[in-house]
């Protein structure tokens, strides 16, 4: 798994986590700063592990 940053057309910044087979599992929101955008990539590294699923489709 890997974060790739990209900067848009507009000047604003985006990271894509890419899976090791190459497909792109999520997107970010745009950043108007890239250390924002790196920021938010630590965080992620850092707090998500043990991240789990809230499914509100069931009904």
């Amino acid at each position: 798994m890997k974060f790739i940053v990209k900067k848009a057309s507009n000047g604003q910044f985006r990271f894509n986590m890419v899976a090791s087979n190459g497909q792109t599992v999520a997107t970010s929101e745009t950043y108007t700063r890239k250390s924002s955008a790196l920021e938010t990539i630590e965080s992620i590294r850092k707090n998500a592990p043990g991240a789990t699923v809230d499914d509100q489709t069931a009904g």
